[in-house]
């Protein structure tokens, strides 16, 4: 257990910003109890710390997570952010302690490790659901397409379709975390949105399509053998929102 004074720290939502939160704590020996991103109200007795973004401070702190302990740490802490574990900032920061201090548990069944490879596990199975189940609609020749994912599955999404449609303009939005993957002239970018999207209404000609494509899924189907439930097996419901053929 850790001597360190606890405190709370709120910081700017990002991994950056997560990542110079470590540094300051290890800088100033404080031990964070509660990480608060913006629009986060908590009733805390812990000192209150706000910590701006350091970029600087975050690289530094990015690359002693390879060096410091091993790269397949690292890459479980990035993923591990990534995830709707419910305050994933302190079960992150706790083993960042621990790896930093030589004690991270080596039994892959410790609460604190299975914790976060499960949460982990129900990322990249939502990132593989959506390769398959992402619909676009053509926007005035951008592809655009939304999304609605527990958890932050963008960055896994980007080798695939960038991989796919390289020459194409295109766009997924995720409404749940206020999210942007953007491509365009073979230029991708990651962004955060400030307020939600609004989408105008498909045009017409798209609209058509649209149509014709629920025409040929409706069609394919053989009626005689319909079983919803198996439908949802493979395709679960909560998918059917942002799917042409499922509306």
């Amino acid at each position: 257990m850790s001597t360190w004074p606890q405190c709370a720290l709120r910081y700017d939502g990002t991994f950056a910003g997560f990542l110079t939160c470590v540094g300051e704590s290890f800088r100033q020996k404080t031990y964070p109890f509660y990480f608060l991103p913006p629009g986060a109200e908590q009733i805390t007795l812990y000192p209150l710390q706000e910590i701006p973004s350091d970029p600087a401070l975050a690289r530094a702190v990015y690359r002693a997570l390879e060096t410091a302990v091993s790269p397949a740490f690292r890459r479980m802490m990035t993923y591990g952010f990534l995830t709707c574990l419910p305050q994933r900032e302190r079960s992150l920061f706790d083993l960042i302690y621990l790896a930093f201090h030589h004690a991270l548990p080596q039994d892959p069944t410790d609460d604190r490790i299975l914790l976060l490879t499960r949460a982990i596990g129900h990322l990249v199975r939502e990132a593989e659901h959506y390769r398959g189940f992402v619909r676009f609609a053509d926007y005035g020749g951008v592809l655009v397409g939304q999304i609605a994912p527990k958890n932050r599955v963008l960055p896994l999404l980007r080798p695939h379709f960038c991989g796919r449609f390289p020459e194409e303009n295109f766009m997924i939005y995720d409404a749940v975390h206020q999210a942007v993957l953007l491509h365009e002239d073979h230029k991708t970018q990651l962004l955060e949105l400030a307020a939600p999207l609004e989408m105008p209404p498909p045009s017409a000609r798209e609209q058509e399509f649209q149509a014709l494509w629920k025409q040929f899924y409706d069609t394919r189907e053989i009626k005689a053998r319909h079983n919803e439930k198996g439908r949802m097996t493979h395709c679960p419901k909560r998918f059917w929102q942002d799917m042409v053929e499922m509306r």
